[in-house]
C-alpha cells in the first residue's frame, strides 16, 4: 500500500503537444527579434554618425562632389516595396503549411533580390564619391555596405531554405523558418527606406 503521507506525482502527457509554433510562440521569433534590435542598433549609429559629420562640416556633401543620383536608389526602392507583397504572400502561406505556396513564393522572393542586388551594383557607381575621398565618402559607402551585407546574408538565407522546401527533409519547422526569414525581410525593406532617406534625400536639403 502506498503511504497516504507520500504527495502524490501526478504525471502530464505532453507527447501530444506541438513540436513548433508560429509568432511570439516561437523561440524563433524571438531570436529573429534579437537579431533585429541588435542590427538596428548598428544602423541607428551609423546614420547618427551621418549627421554629426555633416552637421561639422561647412558644406555637405563636400564640394566639388554631388549628393548621389536619385535613379538606381530610387529604382532600388520601388523594387524593395513591390517585394514585400510576395514576402507578406510566403510568410502566410508557410503560416499555413502550404508547402506549394510556399516553394512559389521563395521563388519569386529570390527574383526580387536578384533585381535589387543588380541595380545595387550601378547604385554604388552613381554615389558620386568614393570611400576613401572624404569622411563624406567614407559614411555613405558604410550605410550602403552595411545594407547590402544584410541583404546578401537574407538572400543566402532564403536561397537555402528554398533548396531545402524543394527537396526536404521537410518538417513543420522548416514552415517556421520561412516565416521568421520573412520578418527578417521586412526589417531589410524597413532599414532601406531610413537609409534611402539619409543617403539621398538629407543631403538635397542641407
Amino acid at each position: 500500500m502506498s503511504d497516504p503521507r507520500q504527495p502524490v506525482r501526478r504525471v502530464v502527457d505532453v507527447s501530444t503537444l506541438p513540436t513548433y509554433a508560429f509568432g511570439d510562440r516561437s523561440l524563433m521569433w524571438w531570436g529573429t527579434l534579437g537579431m533585429i534590435l541588435i542590427e538596428s542598433t548598428v544602423f541607428a549609429i551609423a546614420i547618427v554618425t551621418y549627421f554629426y559629420l555633416a552637421e561639422r562640416s561647412y558644406q555637405w556633401p563636400p564640394a566639388p562632389r554631388l549628393a548621389p543620383d536619385l535613379l538606381f536608389g530610387t529604382a532600388n526602392t520601388l523594387v524593395l516595396l513591390l517585394s514585400a507583397v510576395p514576402n507578406q504572400w510566403t510568410k502566410k502561406a508557410a503560416e499555413q503549411e502550404n508547402l506549394r505556396a510556399v516553394r512559389i513564393g521563395m521563388i519569386i522572393c529570390l527574383a526580387f533580390a536578384a533585381v535589387f542586388l543588380t541595380i545595387r551594383v550601378f547604385e554604388f557607381g552613381a554615389l558620386n564619391t568614393a570611400w576613401n575621398d572624404s569622411a563624406y565618402g567614407s559614411i555613405v559607402f558604410a550605410l550602403m555596405t552595411l545594407h547590402t551585407i544584410h541583404l546578401v546574408t537574407d538572400v543566402v538565407d532564403t536561397a537555402v531554405l528554398a533548396v531545402l522546401m524543394f527537396t526536404g527533409p521537410l518538417s513543420g519547422k522548416r514552415f517556421v523558418d520561412v516565416s521568421e526569414n520573412a520578418l527578417y525581410w521586412w526589417f531589410v525593406v524597413g532599414s532601406w527606406l531610413l537609409i534611402y532617406a539619409t543617403v539621398y534625400i538629407a543631403p538635397r536639403m542641407m
